[in-house]
């Protein structure tokens, strides 16, 4: 018998869903391949290249918390119709910007757009599908993260190289239209009837304050000064630089946001979040492993397009052709998940997903050269798509299996949360990484070769403040090689510090328990004998 109407509705919905999603998931990688163009044609540095990046997914970060506990209360179908409104807004910014802050301005709105779609979308379809269902759709919904991921490169460098970089943006335009149009015809709304009337303003100050103050301090350490000013700081207190107030900052609003949260619960006053929710064990402990997955997996689809443009002289289209082996692996990681979920386990094969991703990552860092072959780069890439794509398959239906219903919004917005500051604080951190590294090999490689300290300061100072972009346009063909070299040193650097951040993510999901779709399936027939009992 086929599909009844309501049942062909809800897939239809997924489907609109997976368009709102992709738009806010490409945006973290589709401009990636345009870097180089956007740094040449607003003249930007390294710094604000990175916060190009950096402010998108810091402030998703930032709002999420705020986002899923509004859609709880006002209708998610609503808040996620909102926020592809105010992304759609925010890509019209970024399309037409002038400058690099424009830029940046054009992707913090983009940000508050992302942060009302996401725990929207994810606490839909965690309203709509049930047991089986349920984890078809998590599975459909995470392997279509991997799987856009993968694609925004290749998008992004055909956009760049027919058009322009503007287009990276400009596309969010139909996407959106697409989106609104599909989810208001076939998504029914969903919202919390237990969620406490009232705001909690201290509470999402606090909320953003934290992640804000960190990434601060990460991206602006190389220019400030992890301590001491550097000659070039704009920003310290004495001899202090900026960068170690603002890690201060971050931490103790952090521990300020738990102690405040926790004290308002207990007067039974609205919360930002649930604290309780922690007590779920699957759900404290998958958040973990979400903010450790998250720092170290998206780093390669930072470091890897900039230097196969920089040390290898590729087009963006020809960046995006060679990713798309990473596209691949994630769609064959989606035929496959289910099935081996169904057998092993969600907790098995997440492991497997990242076991996967540590090895590619491990073989980067150790072999990348000027000369490895593009082939040996596809099989790679090929292997590391199938693991984030099985990996992320995994992890919602992980966190939100245990979660009541009625509370799936703030805690898909707190899961969101640890993915997105994951994010964000890993490409602050690898591309630090990437920057100090080549900077280093760079200086010495030069020495060497007998350059004066005036000179090495200079030629340096040119490699790392364009992230690599300056280095095809180097008139001495002996300093290009040399600024090849000590790219590709910093970008195996970069992997081999992902390699080890994911290595430490996997320890973490020892504390999850092996877990089948069935036990979900048999949960919510609990559940929903006990409430209609």
């Amino acid at each position: 018998m086929g599909l009844h109407t309501t049942d062909r509705r809800r897939w239809y919905g997924l489907l609109f869903i997976g368009v709102a999603v992709s738009m806010v998931i490409v945006d973290v990688t589709i401009i990636n391949v345009a870097v180089p163009a956007i740094v040449t044609d607003l003249a930007l540095n390294s710094t604000t290249t990175l916060w190009v990046q950096a402010t998108y997914t810091l402030t998703l970060a930032a709002l999420l918390l705020t986002a899923g506990r509004l859609g709880d209360a006002v209708g998610r179908r609503r808040m996620v119709m909102i926020g592809v409104g105010v992304f759609v807004a925010g890509s019209v910014i970024a399309a037409v910007a002038p400058t690099g802050m424009a830029l940046v301005l054009g992707r913090l709105v983009q940000g508050i757009g992302g942060a009302a779609i996401l725990p929207g979308t994810l606490s839909l379809i965690n309203a709509e599908f049930r047991g089986r269902e349920r984890a078809t759709a998590f599975a459909v919904w995470g392997s279509l993260i991997g799987g856009v991921s993968a694609c925004g490169p290749l998008l992004g460098g055909w956009l760049t190289t027919t058009f322009s970089w503007r287009w990276t943006f400009g596309i969010n335009i139909g996407l959106g239209a697409i989106a609104i149009v599909g989810i208001y015809a076939f998504v029914a709304e969903s919202r919390s009837n237990s969620t406490t009337r009232g705001l909690d303003p201290l509470g999402v100050v606090l909320a953003a304050l934290a992640p804000a103050a960190i990434a601060f301090g990460v991206v602006e350490g190389r220019t400030q000064g992890w301590w001491k000013p550097t000659d070039t700081a704009t920003l310290r207190l004495g001899d202090v630089s900026a960068v170690p107030i603002a890690l201060a900052i971050g931490m103790t609003a952090g521990v300020a946001f738990v102690v405040w949260e926790s004290r308002r619960q207990r007067q039974h006053r609205p919360t930002l979040i649930d604290l309780s929710l922690f007590g779920v064990p699957s759900f404290a402990s998958g958040n973990v492993v979400v903010f450790v997955v998250a720092l170290g997996q998206l780093g390669l689809l930072f470091v890897l397009p900039l230097w196969l443009q920089s040390a290898r002289g590729y087009t963006a289209t020809g960046v995006g052709l060679l990713l798309i082996a990473l596209a691949v692996g994630a769609f064959i990681a989606a035929a496959f998940t289910p099935l081996l979920a169904d057998r092993i386990g969600v907790a098995h094969v997440l492991r497997v997903g990242l076991v996967l991703e540590i090895a590619t990552l491990l073989t980067i860092g150790l072999t990348l050269s000027t000369t490895s072959p593009a082939l040996v780069l596809a099989l790679l890439l090929l292997a590391y798509g199938f693991g984030v794509g099985t990996a992320e398959a995994q992890l919602p239906g992980i966190l939100l299996a245990d979660v009541p219903v009625e509370d799936s919004g703030q805690a898909s917005g707190i899961q969101s949360t640890a993915q997105e500051l994951g994010s964000a604080l890993g490409v602050a951190v690898l591309g630090t990484v990437l920057l100090l590294s080549t900077g280093s090999a760079l200086a010495a490689g030069l020495e060497e070769s007998g350059f004066d300290t005036a000179q090495r300061e200079v030629i340096v100072a040119t490699v790392t403040d364009s992230a690599g972009s300056a280095i095809p346009a180097i008139a001495d063909p002996d300093v290009q090689a040399q600024a090849q070299f000590a790219f590709t040193e910093g970008a195996r650097a970069a992997s081999l510090t992902g390699a080890a951040i994911l290595t430490l993510g996997l320890l973490t999901t020892l504390s999850l328990r092996r877990r089948h779709p069935r036990d979900t399936s048999e949960a919510d027939e609990e559940q929903t004998t006990t409430t209609i009992g």
